[in-house]
């Protein structure tokens, strides 16, 4: 019963009048997957912080340090086992969700969207969803319009199923329309409990020289985020996304000062962009410093660690970008006393959570530092 009368609540919107009863919850609740059936109950505490995880990853999850943790988005895959375990732990657990801005103009499939994702929550017994959109959206267009209206009619329906419930949008690391992402950004933030503002991959869009830089360089992030707080955003409706990765650039050239120059390779209209470069998670970037020619170095501007080493096979020289406990500190302090609602990251699974003592010591100093 409880089911039918939140779909007798969600058909009076008018936004999904034309979703009927049998096509909102054709089937009864979903069997609780937890030995303790109370494990599958929404979380229901709102904490004064957020500290959000992305796990891309059913098989790492288990060594989080789950003492840190609010929220944990299970990024394209589904674990009932974590679900169980992070509800066990009072952390939520939320799903991503996606749809291609090519689909707004539709009504019926905005619609149906809006019912697959509730179905998806009621199945799973997901605390919430985390929406991921990031295609182009041109600035004044009926997209952008209703992109808007799609993530408040998502949350109003998430919300009346369940109080408790936490919808969430990504966003870019500037309201800039980076990317060519010229969205609506108060109103998402209107339309959220909080928007999750991802501050790397900062050089997607590189328009000055190409040269290789901080994924997340602390001057551009902090100028990001005052951008969104000048919208009219609270800071609490703002939750700082940090990497846990950085880019392996290969050097065209570099000079005695370090300067590396990369690959002019586009993207959504600028010549450059980090695409010149690979993604290289934490753990991969402890290993590779062992050979480098340089040891750490610092930019202070950017608050950011680097180095530069040589390719065993091509011989060529590359620069490594990326961030550490030290380099985190200032962006989780940042966060702190900008009154943010919390910190999060991409993404958890990126640490080595082996048995090696170092990588031990390596793994920890991270969430230590949250």
């Amino acid at each position: 019963m409880f089911r039918v009368d939140i779909a007798h609540r969600l058909i009076a919107l008018s936004s999904i009048l034309c979703c009927s009863l049998a096509v909102l919850f054709p089937d009864p609740p979903s069997t609780c997957p937890c030995a303790d059936p109370k494990l599958c109950e929404p979380i229901t505490r709102k904490p004064e912080r957020e500290v959000y995880a992305f796990s891309v990853s059913p098989k790492t999850w288990k060594h989080y340090d789950w003492s840190k943790l609010t929220t944990v988005v299970m990024f394209g895959y589904y674990d009932a086992e974590l679900m169980c375990f992070a509800h066990s732990q009072n952390v939520k657990v939320v799903f991503k969700g996606y749809i291609s801005v090519a689909n707004l103009t539709d009504s019926y499939a905005r619609n149906l969207w809006v019912v697959e994702q509730l179905q998806t929550a009621v199945d799973g017994h997901f605390d919430g969803i985390n929406i991921d959109i990031e295609d182009p959206v041109v600035d004044k267009s009926v997209e952008k319009e209703l992109l808007t209206e799609l993530v408040e009619q998502t949350s109003e329906a998430f919300h009346i199923m369940n109080k408790f419930s936490q919808v969430t949008f990504d966003v870019a690391w500037s309201p800039d329309c980076i990317d060519k992402r010229c969205y609506d950004y108060k109103g998402l933030a209107d339309a959220t409990d909080f928007l999750f503002v991802m501050s790397y991959d900062e050089q997607s869009q590189i328009y000055g020289p190409c040269v290789a830089m901080a994924n997340s360089p602390y001057n551009k992030t902090v100028t990001g985020v005052e951008k969104y707080l000048k919208l009219g955003i609270p800071a609490n409706k703002l939750v700082l996304g940090v990497p846990w990765y950085g880019y392996d650039y290969p050097c065209v050239n570099i000079t005695k000062d370090n300067l590396c120059t990369i690959k002019k390779v586009p993207f959504r209209g600028a010549p450059c962009s980090d695409a010149a470069g690979r993604q290289k998670d934490y753990r991969v970037i402890n290993e590779i410093i062992k050979n480098s020619t340089t040891g750490r170095l610092w930019n202070d501007e950017y608050k950011a660690p680097y180095f530069n080493f040589e390719d065993p096979t091509t011989k060529q020289t590359h620069q490594m970008w990326y961030d550490d406990p030290e380099s985190l500190k200032y962006r989780y302090d940042y966060a702190s006393k900008t009154g943010l609602l919390g910190v999060g990251m991409w993404e958890a699974d990126s640490l080595d959570y082996s048995d090696d003592e170092t990588a031990k010591k390596q793994t920890k100093a991270m969430w230590d530092a949250l």
